[in-house]
């Protein structure tokens, strides 16, 4: 990792200490339990069959605290039991402990009433979220040039019909395909040459578990989470998040 990947995620975590400390968490019995959902528990059925998750290229951690939960998406899944005071000293080196800290730290905002939406819709839930942020970017933000980071199909399609778009991926099967009319970009990029293409950044929240978020949190130009996987770290450090179908 970066140094500044981690010194980010180090930030997250003495954020939690804090939130620990002053609601008396770190006194607690309770533990975070985390474990890795199916495709059905995690996204139910949708009408479309090509989402990642459903593909096998990434799994769901949900991370419960008490009746809280708090979800992840992660190339490296696992399950994990620890209490919340250990989630701000661990190592977060691999994308397995990032998914561990990361789902444990949306389930204890959400806990803390300080994120909602940490689950993720299901079923006709991404088709529903993919027209309302077509919606909402026509009226925020007019007719932009989109840089989509983290190829999600529903949202995708629904935006390539009404926008200029580049999509970046990092999964090798997506780059080179074309994909509703435009060719899959390596997410590994020149970040400045995109930034001065695109007029409006929409990036997955799964960029905090590989840790490239940092390569986002600098631009100049308007950007845009999606996703439950960033709920906490968006509450945490004022970013802007749409996830409108998530509960």
């Amino acid at each position: 990792m970066k140094a500044n990947e981690i010194t980010l995620l180090e930030k997250l975590q003495k954020d939690l200490q804090v939130l620990a400390d002053e609601n008396q968490l770190g006194e607690e019995k309770l533990e975070i339990e985390c474990s890795v959902l199916t495709p059905r528990e995690a996204i139910g059925d949708p009408e479309r069959k090509d989402f990642p998750i459903q593909k096998g290229k990434e799994k769901m951690m949900q991370a419960s605290f008490g009746t809280s939960h708090g979800q992840a998406f992660t190339d490296m899944p696992g399950n994990y039991s620890g209490r919340v005071m250990d989630l701000t000293t661990m190592p977060l080196n691999k994308n397995y402990e990032r998914a561990v800290f990361i789902s444990g730290l949306n389930a204890v905002m959400r806990r803390l009433n300080l994120a909602d939406r940490t689950i993720h819709c299901k079923d006709d839930g991404p088709k529903k979220c993919s027209q309302e942020l077509a919606d909402m970017i026509e009226k925020e933000y007019g007719h932009p040039q989109i840089a989509l980071f983290g190829l999600q199909p529903a949202m995708a399609e629904a935006l390539c019909r009404k926008f200029s778009m580049r999509i970046f991926d990092l999964d090798d099967d997506n780059i080179g395909k074309d994909k509703f009319g435009t060719v899959i970009e390596n997410g590994i990029c020149d970040m400045q040459e995109v930034e001065s293409w695109a007029d409006l950044f929409l990036v997955t929240g799964s960029t905090l578990c590989n840790g490239s978020i940092v390569d986002f949190l600098a631009l100049k130009k308007p950007v845009v989470f999606f996703g439950t996987t960033g709920a906490g770290a968006a509450s945490l450090l004022g970013l802007k998040r749409f996830c409108p179908q998530s509960s």
